[in-house]
């Protein structure tokens, strides 16, 4: 009955080791650039496809969502006896403000895909600029 003891506490603390040892080689090897290009497959529609993109999510996009916050927000706190529609409409403006907002507010706290920076060698001192 030892032997079955022993031989558990032994197979954990295997399990235990072999997984702190792949810990800290996760953790000790370098981190990969696994980023795809930016680039388009170069398709006809492409081009208007990013400007609306671009319209969209810009500073005037951003700054339409803050005053549709404001408008529909003022409109559904002091609005009274609003019929169905219109109230189904200020809420369409509402989420949608937001969703543009919230866009916006994530691209500038976490970036905007991947930064791919190329190296250049400065060949007059053989330093890395």
């Amino acid at each position: 009955m030892t032997n079955i003891l022993q031989f558990e506490q032994t197979k954990k603390a295997f399990i235990a080791m072999l997984g702190l040892m792949l810990l800290l080689a996760l953790i000790a090897l370098p981190d990969t650039a696994l980023a795809a290009s930016s680039e388009g497959g170069g398709l006809p529609y492409e081009g208007w496809l990013t400007k609306l993109r671009t319209s969209v999510t810009g500073p005037v996009a951003f700054a339409l969502s803050i005053i549709g916050l404001v408008v529909a927000g003022g409109v559904l706190i002091f609005g009274g006896e609003l019929n169905a529609f219109f109230r189904t409409l200020i809420f369409l403006v509402l989420v949608m403000a937001l969703i543009i907002g919230a866009n916006n507010m994530m691209t500038t706290f976490f970036g905007q895909g991947a930064e791919l920076t190329s190296l250049l060698l400065n060949t007059q001192n053989g330093r890395i600029a």
